[in-house]
């Protein structure tokens, strides 16, 4: 039994660092990774106002070791997409190989899963082992989203009372994330050259989280519409300035 122990010990690593930050596993459809890119780079914005200091963290497939295990890879899930407010960056030259629970001591605000197959997966509540579980018991992130791009539709839980609560869509057909002051929802749209109904992030009064290429659209159609507005002002000051004239008044004239 003493030499059992020894081995378990051995085997564990000695330091946070030493962790798999993969278990080897690939993307299982070519909508995980845009639709990753999609939630991360619409409220990069608002999280880098909320956290000036850049103490957040956003993972996207990413490890988070909520449990000691032998192998460590049995107390780690890796959700397709999680925030995490109020912690420390990575010190400079450094990056997170994956997220330790009880190394970082604050849990994600929000896990976002995507379901590939029949849902049962992020639905699983066996103790100890299925992702429902271990998010709302292990981890015990305070909101839990349940994607499915067939059909298109977004399942939202709350930890209330230390449980998961089925939370209900606003009028808007939206999710409140109260604490982080947005919505979830399903855009149908085209982004990265597909159609699909994506998972977005809105304002609380309703308005579309742009992405990056978005912002340049909306800053170019404010340029646009102010130099619209010059030219107009332009010709309508030149009008102004001719009829002045054929009234035999000098316009140029203080």
């Amino acid at each position: 039994m003493t030499a059992l122990l020894a081995t378990q010990q051995l085997r564990w690593p000695q330091c946070h660092k030493e962790l798999p930050e993969s278990d080897g596993a690939i993307v299982e459809n070519f909508l995980e990774h845009p639709q990753s890119i999609l939630l991360t780079e619409s409220i990069w914005p608002l999280l880098q106002q909320r956290h000036p200091d850049g103490a957040f963290c956003v993972g996207q497939n990413s490890g988070i070791y909520w449990r000691k295990t032998d192998p460590p890879l049995q107390g780690c899930k890796a959700p397709d997409w999680f925030y995490v407010p109020n912690v420390a960056p990575a010190p400079p030259g450094e990056y997170r190989r994956s997220y330790v629970l009880w190394e970082e001591g604050v849990a994600p605000l929000i896990i976002v899963e995507f379901v590939s197959g029949d849902g049962s997966e992020e639905r699983d509540r066996t103790f100890g082992t299925g992702k429902f579980w271990v998010y709302e018991q292990g981890i015990r992130a305070p909101y839990y989203a349940i994607y499915e791009v067939k059909p298109g539709r977004v399942e939202v839980y709350c930890l209330l009372g230390g449980r998961y609560e089925l939370v209900q869509a606003n009028e808007r057909g939206h999710f409140p994330i109260h604490p982080l002051g947005v919505e979830l929802g399903i855009w149908p749209g085209h982004f990265l050259n597909t159609d699909a109904p994506w998972l977005r992030w809105w304002d609380a009064q309703g308005r579309l989280l742009p992405t990056a290429e978005e912002r340049a659209e909306q800053e170019r159609q404010r340029a646009e519409q102010e130099r619209q507005r010059a030219e107009e002002a332009e010709h309508r000051a030149q009008l102004l300035a001719e009829r002045l004239r054929a009234a035999g008044i000098d316009p140029d004239k203080e």
